[in-house]
């Protein structure tokens, strides 16, 4: 991991947190990385259920850091796109989630958020959009996703709470504790229940273009990073028949 974003496991429940609060847990290259390492950490690792935060309670994200110039990726971050989560994940949402940092949100199985959490997609009033947002339309009504995406305005944690995009509103404050005790009931239950579910579910819901193009590179990337496609290709080299081991 790295100082931007942090991991704690505790009783078989990982806590993972953006931990930039003097710039209101801003999305940087530094986020990116330890993000994408937190997902690969717990598909690999013993616990059985994440929490997703951000540090302070002025902002779980308020996404992009303009200051930073990079370009960023989010298919590489986002869980469920380049990485298959396949354990269930909470977000824990206090302040403002802005732009990019909803669409981690719309990703994550549950959402626990604080009254005063507040919701934003800016990118139509400021010229740009990288697309993964289309998917929020699959988990709230159609016509409050639209209203989100087109109008650029605020969504409060109320109304949010209304059409089924969070499932529990709690007092300021509060949002990191009640995500703790969904996250106590989760992890009592059959992990290959948990996980079976949370697959079947995801193949039940629409997909929007980039969710869709994603799960397809990263079957491809699979198979040009395998130890096959080594073989494959240094066998030719040799001229001899290779021996494939399916990974």
């Amino acid at each position: 991991m790295n100082p931007a974003v942090t991991y704690e496991s505790r009783d078989r429940i990982a806590t993972i947190t953006i931990d930039r609060p003097e710039r209101l847990n801003a999305i940087n290259r530094d986020v990116e990385l330890g993000l994408a390492a937190a997902w690969h950490r717990l598909n690999e690792g013993d616990d059985l259920v994440a929490i997703l935060t951000g540090a302070g309670d002025k902002a779980f994200s308020v996404g992009k850091d303009l200051e930073d110039p990079s370009t960023p990726d989010y298919r590489r971050f986002v869980p469920g796109f380049d990485i298959a989560v396949s354990k269930p994940v909470i977000a824990a949402v206090g302040g403002w989630c802005v732009g990019g940092a909803l669409t981690i949100v719309q990703m994550c199985d549950l959402c626990v958020a604080s009254e005063r959490a507040r919701f934003l997609y800016p990118e139509a009033k400021i010229g740009f959009a990288g697309g993964l947002i289309a998917s929020l339309a699959a988990r709230m009504p159609h016509k409050i996703a639209m209203e989100v995406m087109l109008l650029g305005e605020e969504l409060s944690a109320e109304r949010a709470y209304q059409v089924g995009f969070v499932n529990k509103l709690v007092p300021h404050g509060e949002h990191l504790a009640a995500a703790r005790t969904y996250a106590q009931r989760l992890a009592a239950n059959a992990p290959m229940v948990l996980s079976l579910l949370k697959d079947f579910v995801g193949q039940v819901l629409p997909k929007g273009p980039m969710e869709q193009a994603s799960q397809a590179l990263r079957r491809v990337e699979s198979v040009m990073d395998s130890a096959d496609r080594r073989e494959g290709m240094d066998s030719f080299a040799q001229k001899r028949t290779p021996n494939f081991l399916g990974r």
